[in-house]
């Protein structure tokens, strides 16, 4: 009976095989639970605080694989982002345009794609999918005790005892208590690992924005995070609402003036929508399987979305439990171990590609943006990753394992490293790297380092614009995709929000 946070999601596009595979239909999905098509994000205001923006799509760079664009790009007209330049996504993003047409098939696509979607909807999608086409045994009740044996492997789970009265068995338990860790924490006894030193923010204050009063006219088919004084913002559009939430750090500012500044961004007229204020910690379970209980979601640990990772880690762990399925008491202990290697790199990998959005910056506006960029809020992975990419761009061959020289090869906290954690999962390539790199101005124009004369303009570049210019003549407004494909309602526009762009 505890309630689903329900704050509006955005997913990567590895969300559209998770669904596929469990038999869902893409038109059910995306009426059910109020989705648009999020085609990457857009970050504002985080190199200076001076309106600037740039793109991370979703769509590889034109060319990719056969020829690194960084340096053509610093040798040419560099007006236009990296991001734009290299690819045809962010300005169809700009014009509104859907990621495909009318006649394209359920999960395939012209332009790559993920969602926007409200989690408490997908929430109850998920569950009368499972017990009404998967067979799932599905029962409501509140847990009272957690019975642990005291027999065997320390730490194992007998049962839940609920508030009911009756208890459930079982040989193997998926914690899903959300921050609680009732489970993995509470009665199993694995402790966290603060990572809060990394990332300084640890609330969010959220609010649905409906279009019944506020419809800006177009459904954004990307996320936007904005920076503020002391944070940023995520700006979520579906079809029915926005969902903003402004991720802040409460020691530079208080919980009603993030409050007051996330209504600012709004703009006016928003007294009449109600506000949640969210705690949270940046931690990570030492191990998130230990003995029978598995913990995904919340309850194994969390780090801020800024690029989306939430609902990415609870998938991920979803599936990576199925592909270590124990079916056997005498593979328990082997199929943990790998499992808690997997995420906790996955974890590390995330941790370094959310704080380098920040350690980049060069805002001086206030405290808090002048202390992220501190070198003692920069872990030492990401440390010794920019060191050596200030000598080379990065390119494909950087991501074998990431380990580079000063880059200190002793274990992380958990046991389960005998050497510290890799990269090696591609969750981002060597391009999504430099989106974020040169979009934060972290190598300069005119840096002749990296811009040798004489260099030959790429064709590659004409490609991009060819790909926009075929794109206005057949990608439908997103608006209007969602209207005669799902049946999204016809909204009046309302005006434009104060931080829109």
């Amino acid at each position: 009976d505890v309630a689903n946070l329900g704050v509006g999601e955005g997913t990567w596009p590895t969300m559209r095989d998770t669904l596929r595979r469990i038999g869902i239909s893409e038109v059910d999905f995306l009426r059910s639970c109020d989705v648009g098509f999020k085609q990457g994000s857009q970050f504002i205001n985080w190199q200076r605080g001076e309106g600037e923006s740039y793109y991370h799509p979703f769509v590889p760079p034109a060319g990719y694989g056969a020829v690194n664009l960084a340096a053509h790009w610093l040798d040419r007209d560099t007006e236009s982002t990296f991001a734009d330049a290299v690819s045809a996504q962010g300005k169809i993003c700009d014009l509104g345009l859907a990621p495909k047409t009318a006649k394209t098939p359920e999960y395939a696509f012209g332009l790559n794609y993920g969602y926007h979607l409200n989690a408490g909807k997908f929430v109850e999608l998920l569950k009368r999918h499972c017990v009404d086409n998967l067979g799932v045994d599905y029962q409501l009740g509140h847990v009272e005790q957690v019975l642990t044996s005291e027999e065997g492997d320390e730490g194992d789970i007998t049962a839940l005892a609920l508030t009911r009265g009756d208890k459930i068995f079982g040989d193997l338990f998926v914690d899903c208590t959300g921050f609680r860790a009732k489970l993995i924490g509470e009665a199993v006894g694995v402790e966290v690992e603060d990572c809060s030193q990394w990332l300084l923010c640890d609330r969010a204050v959220t609010m649905h924005v409906p279009y019944e009063t506020h419809y800006p006219g177009m459904v954004r088919p990307y996320t936007t995070a904005t920076a503020l004084s002391n944070g940023w913002i995520w700006d979520i559009p579906m079809q029915s609402q926005r969902s903003i939430g402004y991720v802040h750090c409460s020691h530079f500012i208080s919980s009603e003036d993030a409050e007051r500044e996330m209504r600012a961004y709004q703009g006016a007229d928003t007294e009449q929508l109600n506000s949640r204020h969210i705690k949270f910690s940046v931690e990570r379970r030492q191990q998130t399987w230990q003995g029978n209980c598995v913990a995904i979601g919340l309850s194994g640990g969390f780090i801020e979305p800024l690029e989306s990772t939430g609902l990415y880690l609870s998938d991920l762990g979803a599936v990576a439990l199925a592909e270590h399925f124990p079916f056997d008491d005498a593979h328990m202990k082997a199929m943990s171990h790998r499992y808690n290697r997997v995420m906790s790199n996955r974890f590390y990998e995330i941790l370094d590609f959310i704080n380098m959005h920040y350690c980049l910056t060069q805002r001086s506006d206030t405290d808090f943006w002048l202390e992220v960029q501190k070198p003692e809020h920069i872990n030492d992975r990401l440390k010794a990753k920019l060191e050596y990419w200030a000598m080379k761009l990065p390119t494909p061959l950087d991501f074998e394992d990431q380990c580079f020289a000063g880059l200190s090869s002793k274990a992380a906290a958990s046991s389960i490293f005998s050497t510290g954690p890799v990269d090696t999962a591609g969750l981002w390539n060597h391009e999504s790297y430099l989106c974020i790199l040169l979009g934060m101005d972290f190598v300069k124009a005119e840096d002749a380092l990296f811009n040798p004369t004489n260099r030959s303009r790429p064709k590659i570049f004409r490609r991009v614009l060819e790909t926009l210019q075929e794109a206005q003549k057949i990608l439908p407004p997103h608006a209007n995709w969602l209207q005669k494909t799902v049946g999204m309602k016809h909204y009046k526009t309302a005006g434009i929000p104060a931080g829109w762009r």
